[in-house]
């Protein structure tokens, strides 16, 4: 959620609506100096609403609960007696996060996680969790068990003499007991594992042969000797429409790497999770973006390591939970509630000013004080934005370029993203007003203005702080800060980049893995906000962690301006759609698929394909009223819009429950309901709307799930079809129609087909995501596999 929570925003409402006119007009052209200073006044007025943010932040608890970590260790034993080890997984990581570090509690969660790794065949995570146990003072008692646990693990990895020496101190532990009946399962399993472990010193297992797919060029890169992160191939230019944009300085091959970049801030999106209610509990077993990915690197987690402060907080090692520390959580801890509470967009802010230092904040409002006095003359109001850079006078006058004219991903080219302060609503300046000075005064009543202004001691960095009591006045440097975040939360509505990752649909225990593109984070990107909008994109972009590559999807000439597509494309939607969707950035979307449908008034494609189609004969329904009519005049039926797209309603909610069967393991009353629907939608829609194409997909993936390949081959041809219609035979959606296809092609065995089909979705894909990319890696293995298959078979399929 990139707002604060529902409630916050209808409380600002309400304050807004009641404030005396003239205050509502001086906060509507107040500079963000004086917003803040007035933000702080009603706050200071309005205990009222301070103490209605205090409850919203009880109901998303963010410190830790002994109770519920009991709570979710026992759903995890549920689990791990089930044999759902991945469950188990998950839930004993819950469990962690929540215990109290150095705790007999937290030791048992870690050590019944590391059970689960085992069994999931992921032995160095398992050893690791044997430590962690061990470092917090696991009992005694219970030792025997992890120790032939890390003996297991030590022998599937071969590390036969650490093994041993393991197994010489479990049996001496035992011996020193005394009391053998207690240990009788324990001893019958040591000696299986001496024997294991004779067996393996007498026979020892062969070097398995490096396992190399195809081996790539790499790829030739040269950075920018102006812009970091960003290709030679690329130029930077102003003009005042446009504003900064980057150019091509020579002719770019589809694929070819444009722009590489870390982002300057990120923060996770934590996704859906349940609320706490008066006098109950949000414990809940499912697991969100904040369970799965790392709060600092965003990667994958397997087991995480918890914050020691806080529930929420949760990274794939003790390195990043050290680095995320040292760099922004020490402060961030306490204020977990809140952060979630006012939304992702103040928690990039806040953020931002803490990884660019008070110093360099400081340093930039200062200048922008002066650059706001400047702008107040009649004759600068009158001049576009750097008038100068705008006539060519050379890179250093571009906003954002240091004094030696370069572009830097910095804090200093961030700070320089418009924050359109005049385009943004009045009530919505308010919102993000009162949000920014309750967070700075929250830094203030918990003690943690100094490591705000980076003057702690090494000691304080080290310690969780509590909050405590809010302040009636904010001191001049969190007021400063406090300016700082206002400009970043407005920014964000036009510069924040969303990092998308490829999530598993389902259990991703199939052969036929189902993925769509999930928004994971929100993040600055200052060079990659460079690129301007075009409903019809040059470029695409993808991520690893907290990293954007940048690619060419087509042909860019030199001279050509290089663009991105900020959401809105025009395969997806109808140009009224787009520039509606595009208002938020403030500007009116003039490429050219738009001004071809504007000038032109022909409906687009898009709304031709996926329109209706007539009962009786099938022709499209066509009108802009209430009323559709045939466009078939020997036909002349016509139906209420209201009731084709009731229909169309009930069609999507049967889709979905066909789904929701299939996955409880019902397939055939999946398919029998899927083919109802194709039915009834051939009564509805036209042939190539997407949603036809969307039932092929999924009557395919039915299909796969009951190992009928050439069935699900089949259905997902006729997929392929509709999407490369509406998207391109090159398109990034078409690319992943045809991964799967490649992958229940290979699974029926289906060999010259799959082989081709590979070829195809690699051509594709690599242009997108480049050559390295897990679907690249996992396509690349496939024709492997193939490839070694015995020339007789080749030649039989």
């Amino acid at each position: 959620m990139a707002l604060p929570v529902a409630e916050w925003q209808g409380r600002t409402v309400r304050l807004w609506a009641a404030l005396e006119p003239a205050l509502r007009e001086r906060l509507a052209a107040a500079s963000l100096h004086d917003a803040v200073r007035l933000g702080c006044e009603l706050l200071r007025t309005e205990e009222e609403e301070e103490a209605a943010l205090v409850q919203l932040c009880l109901q998303t608890p963010t410190d830790k609960n002994p109770e519920a970590g009991s709570w979710y260790r026992e759903q995890g034993n549920r689990e791990f007696k089930r044999g759902r080890y991945q469950a188990a997984l998950r839930l004993y990581s819950k469990a962690a996060s929540h215990q109290l570090p150095g705790s007999p509690e937290v030791s048992v969660c870690f050590a019944n996680r590391s059970a689960a790794l085992l069994h999931l065949g992921h032995f160095e995570a398992c050893l690791e969790d044997i430590a962690r146990a061990e470092r917090h003072g696991y009992p005694d008692r219970l030792l025997p068990k992890v120790l032939l646990r890390k003996a297991e693990c030590l022998l599937c990895l071969e590390r036969l003499q650490d093994a041993q020496d393991i197994l010489r101190v479990l049996e001496s532990k035992i011996a020193l007991d005394g009391v053998m009946t207690a240990h009788l399962t324990r001893l019958k399993k040591l000696s299986q594992l001496k024997v294991k472990l004779g067996e393996k010193e007498r026979c020892p297992e062969p070097a398995l042969e490096a396992r190399g797919g195809i081996q790539e060029e790499p790829e030739i890169w040269e950075e920018n000797s102006s812009i970091s992160g960003a290709s030679s191939s690329l130029s930077l230019s102003f003009d005042a429409e446009r504003g900064r944009h980057l150019v091509a300085s020579q002719d770019i091959v589809p694929g070819q790497s444009l722009v590489k970049e870390e982002a300057f801030v990120s923060v996770l999106c934590p996704g859906e999770s349940l609320p706490l209610q008066d006098g109950g509990t949000a414990w809940d077993t499912r697991a969100t973006n904040a369970d799965l990915y790392c709060h600092h690197c965003l990667r994958q987690l397997l087991a995480s390591v918890p914050c020691q402060g806080c529930s929420y907080a949760k990274y794939c090692s003790q390195g990043c939970a050290d680095m995320a520390w040292q760099q922004y959580h020490r402060t961030e801890c306490s204020l977990g509630a809140l952060l979630l509470t006012l939304g992702v967009f103040c928690h990039v802010a806040l953020r931002t000013v803490l990884l660019a230092g008070f110093a360099e904040v400081s340093r930039l409002v200062a200048w922008s004080h002066h650059e706001d006095k400047n702008f107040q003359s009649p004759e600068a109001r009158s001049k576009p934005l750097s008038e100068a850079a705008a006539a060519g006078a050379g890179s250093r006058d571009i906003p954002g370029c240091g004094s030696n004219g370069q572009y830097q991903s910095s804090y200093q080219a961030l700070f320089h993203l418009l924050p359109h302060t005049e385009q943004h609503s009045p009530e919505h300046k308010f919102l993000c007003t009162l949000s920014v000075v309750a967070i700075c005064k929250q830094l203030q009543a918990a003690g943690l203005e100094a490591a705000v202004l980076n003057q702690e001691s090494p000691q304080q960095r080290s310690k969780p702080k509590a909050c405590g009591k809010t302040s009636d006045e904010l001191s001049p440097e969190l007021k400063t800060v406090a300016e700082a975040m206002l400009r970043h939360v407005l920014q964000l509505q036009c510069n924040a980049q969303a990092i998308t990752v490829m999530q598993e649909l389902g259990p991703g225990d199939g052969a036929v893995v189902d993925k769509k593109p999930v928004r994971l984070a929100t993040a600055f990107f200052p060079v990659l906000s460079l690129l301007n909008h075009s409903c019809c994109p040059n470029t695409s972009v993808s991520f690893c962690g907290t990293a954007a590559t940048v690619r060419a999807s087509q042909p860019i000439s030199s001279g050509q301006e290089v663009l991105h597509c900020y959401g809105p494309h025009w395969c997806r939607m109808r140009v009224a759609e787009r520039q509606q969707l595009l208002s938020q950035y403030f500007f009116e979307c003039r490429c050219r698929v738009c001004l071809e449908e504007l000038e032109s008034g022909v409906k687009s494609v898009v709304s031709i394909r996926n329109s209706f189609c007539c009962p009786k004969c099938q022709a499209q329904m066509q009108g802009e009223e209430d009323t559709l009519c045939c466009s078939n005049e020997a036909c002349a039926t016509s139906a209420s819009r209201d009731h084709l797209s009731g229909r169309l309603q009930d069609l999507q909610q049967q889709i979905k429950k066909s789904l929701d069967l299939l996955r409880v393991g019902k397939a055939d009353q999946a398919i029998k309901m899927l083919l109802k629907c194709q039915m009834d939608a051939g009564t509805l829609l036209s042939p190539e709307h997407l949603l036809m194409g969307e039932m092929e997909d999924h009557l395919a993936q039915v299909y796969a799930t009951l190992g009928k390949w050439q069935e699900a081959a089949r259905h997902l041809k006729k997929s392929i079809e509709i999407v490369e219609m509406h998207h391109g035979p090159s398109s990034v959606e078409t690319g992943h129609e045809l991964f799967k296809l490649a992958q229940i092609l290979f699974n029926g065995f289906a060999v010259s087909e799959a082989l081709s089909t590979i070829q195809r979705a690699e051509g594709i894909l690599s242009v997108h995501f480049g050559p390295q990319s897990a679907q690249i890696q996992e396509l690349q293995e496939m024709k492997a596999c193939l490839s070694q298959l015995p020339r007789n078979i080749l030649q039989r399929t």
